[in-house]
């Protein structure tokens, strides 16, 4: 250790130890002895401090055991001192007016930090990180659009999104849209989960010398933003050019499956973020991913009907209102047959038979959106508290 400290010292570090260990002492550039009450009985030289001392063993503990006999001995050290010429040598010749000199280059101001260039430092560092691991990177580009593409095969000549109506195509349609919710949630999820947790130690770090905590999450926020854009026209190129496209009287196809689809993203994103402040640890990351894909899947509204208590319970999940949005554009509900009747005066059952939150209306469609956006924000604030309590005070 002691060596360690004189390297460092010699790199033109000021390195200050006290130590009643003496076995090294030599090393130091200068030593101080203080006696009792903290009155300065030496300050020079290791090798001089011997013969100030008046000792003969070459043992540094031998001074010890001088300056710990009384009060009136340490005195007389104290006295011996500032009349000798380590004093004049090594305080006073260095502290007179005459040898004193003002420094004409003063040390730069220590500068607050600023947010945009905090988060310009934190978005670059982010995207190398993101673009050295093009494996990865490439995964979380495709594996949506390839999992919706794998649909054509499973329905084959099928049109799931249009065409007249009859039993069978309103479910048909409805499963289409929840794997296109289910990808989006996936992908959404598993690019956030651990972009927090696996950083922990070094945002602990960088918070303490002044890091800023909206300038750190904004860069995540922004580059998952970014992310979140691409994979969005990945995800619609797939729909758009795999599947015949509805004509929404509304908005055009194109354009909403997009934006759908992007907040579905940045939702799932920004929950992902939530729960990677939350976790200890990647595994515990890991872990959670069932833990909140099932109540998505269960509570989305597609495979069960949802009544009473379930109904409002759905309220809280991202898949409920990426279904009802994606449901909407798609006009489900016209694809539901009238009720054929029997010559007994009995009704066929039908396997889907609407729901309001399928109707094609800006009101609808722009309740889902607005949810999806209310998500985002209610999860990137628990975020930025969660984050605010491991700051260390």
């Amino acid at each position: 250790m002691m060596q360690l400290l004189k390297k460092l010292a010699n790199q033109g570090r000021t390195i200050i130890l006290v130590t009643h260990a003496t076995a090294n002492i030599r090393i130091c550039d200068r030593i101080v002895f203080l006696g009792r009450g903290g009155r300065l009985c030496y300050f020079g030289f290791p090798r001089e401090a011997m013969t100030f001392f008046s000792i003969n063993t070459g043992d540094f503990a031998d001074i010890y055991n001088q300056l710990e006999t009384s009060d009136e001995n340490v005195n007389k050290w104290v006295n011996n001192f500032r009349q000798s010429e380590y004093y004049r040598r090594y305080i006073s010749n260095h502290l007179s007016v005459d040898n004193l000199k003002l420094p004409t280059n003063f040390p730069p101001k220590k500068q607050p930090p600023y947010f945009g260039k905090q988060l310009l430092i934190l978005i670059q560092r982010y995207l190398k990180l993101i673009f050295r691991d093009p494996i990865n990177l490439g995964l979380s580009l495709l594996t949506a659009p390839i999992g919706i593409g794998l649909i054509l095969f499973a329905i084959r000549d099928k049109n799931p999104l249009i065409g007249d109506p009859e039993p069978t195509l309103a479910p048909l349609a409805l499963r289409v849209l929840f794997v296109f919710t289910c990808a989006c949630l996936w992908v959404g999820l598993s690019s956030s989960l651990q972009e927090i947790v696996k950083e922990s130690a070094i945002y602990i770090r960088e918070r303490l010398v002044n890091l800023g905590l909206f300038a750190y999450l904004s860069s995540k926020v922004i580059v998952l933003g970014l992310l979140a854009i691409f994979q969005t026209l990945l995800i619609a190129s797939v729909v758009i050019l795999g599947f015949e496209s509805p004509q929404p009287e509304l908005i055009l196809w194109p354009i909403g499956v997009s934006i759908t689809t992007f907040l579905t993203l940045i939702s799932c994103m920004s929950l992902g973020l939530m729960i990677s402040s939350i976790v200890k640890n990647a595994s515990q990351a890991n872990s959670a991913l069932p833990l909140i894909l099932l109540p998505q899947i269960i509570f989305s509204g597609v495979l069960f009907e949802m009544t009473g208590v379930a109904s409002k319970f759905s309220w809280v999940m991202l898949s409920r209102w990426s279904v009802a949005a994606y449901g909407a554009l798609v006009n489900v509900n016209e694809m539901v047959p009238e009720v054929t009747q029997l010559p007994d005066g009995s009704t066929v059952p039908l396997p889907f038979s609407g729901s309001d939150v399928y109707n094609l209306n800006w009101e609808n469609l722009g309740l889902s959106w607005g949810v999806l956006c209310l998500h985002s924000l209610i999860y990137l604030g628990l975020t930025i508290w969660f984050q605010k309590q491991k700051d260390i005070i």
